[in-house]
């Protein structure tokens, strides 16, 4: 088997985990959560997002959640335009997302923009977080498929990857965000990536809507990908992507990864720790299997 020794987590719960979340979720109950998952060993977190909270309530907080819990140059905020970057660097962030989806049609209703004009937006803010020696991740959605235009094409893909890539980006974060890859196409589209984007840090994202999360975690180590976004309690769900679910359990790629003999650095009992601290306040219960089989 060709794997890795180590592997990375990418905790995304605290952002994409609760972005689609019903309740709003306390700004004390996200810190307690935040704080939990730096104890358990996470080195790297997407924190919250500085969007506009009339789209994305649940995010209103980020100033505070930043001011409160930045653990230094590997926590990242998602900050989809020139507005939202000028606040995340007003807060002090070193580490800042921007997103684009491969699908033109998931790009309207998420931004209302095609790609071609996010880019074109998105080019000059990352010229100038260059300069800032900021760090830059590139999500690119729908990678696989899109709710409005079905399969997206792999080159489509490896396109925008590459766009990212001349610009001068530091992370490919390459997402399932509807959940329907199969672990033969998250295989071919990674080895895809890997050979025309040998030297790229890229970071695989998937959603488990069909149960085939785990599948395509392993498809991609495989391909030589030791990087996985994943959120604690299998959280998330894109507001714009209709019919996706939650993104891959953290708990249940750890286990996977260190029975399998690859070093993640991550403690189990104390995920689940962090985990519980959310419960409460969320509108769904958790159901996956690491949690499940280890509640108390």
């Amino acid at each position: 088997m060709n794997l890795p020794k180590k592997a990375t987590i990418i905790e995304v719960g605290p952002r994409d985990g609760l972005q689609n979340e019903k309740n709003f979720v306390p700004t004390e109950a996200k810190k307690e959560f935040i704080h939990t998952l730096r104890r358990a060993g996470m080195k790297k977190m997407e924190l919250t997002s500085f969007v506009s909270p009339k789209w994305v309530p649940q995010m209103k907080d980020a100033s505070e959640i930043v001011e409160s819990c930045l653990g230094g140059e590997l926590d990242i905020v998602l900050a989809p335009n020139r507005k939202g970057v000028d606040r995340a660097l007003e807060a002090g962030c070193n580490s800042i997302a921007v997103f684009v989806g491969v699908s033109h049609s998931f790009n309207k209703k998420n931004i209302n923009k095609t790609t071609d004009e996010s880019l074109a937006e998105l080019q000059p803010i990352i010229s100038e977080l260059k300069e800032k020696d900021i760090f830059i991740r590139a999500c690119i959605s729908t990678s696989f498929y899109c709710p409005y235009e079905g399969k997206v094409s792999p080159e489509d893909t490896l396109a925008l990857c590459k766009n990212f890539v001349d610009m001068g980006v530091n992370e490919l974060s390459v997402a399932d965000t509807i959940g329907m890859a199969t672990p033969k196409e998250s295989y071919q589209l990674f080895s895809l990536l890997k050979d025309h984007l040998p030297h790229v840090m890229l970071t695989a994202h998937f959603h488990d809507t069909r149960k085939m999360a785990l599948a395509n975690v392993y498809a991609s180590l495989q391909a030589g990908v030791d990087r996985f976004d994943t959120s604690a309690g299998g959280l998330g769900g894109c507001p714009f992507a209709p019919g996706a679910s939650g993104n891959v359990a953290t708990e249940d790629v750890v286990y996977m990864l260190e029975e399998m003999g690859i070093e993640t650095g991550i403690d189990l009992d104390t995920l689940i720790e962090a985990i519980d601290k959310v419960t409460p306040h969320i509108s769904r219960s958790i159901e996956t299997g690491y949690y499940r089989l280890h509640q108390k």
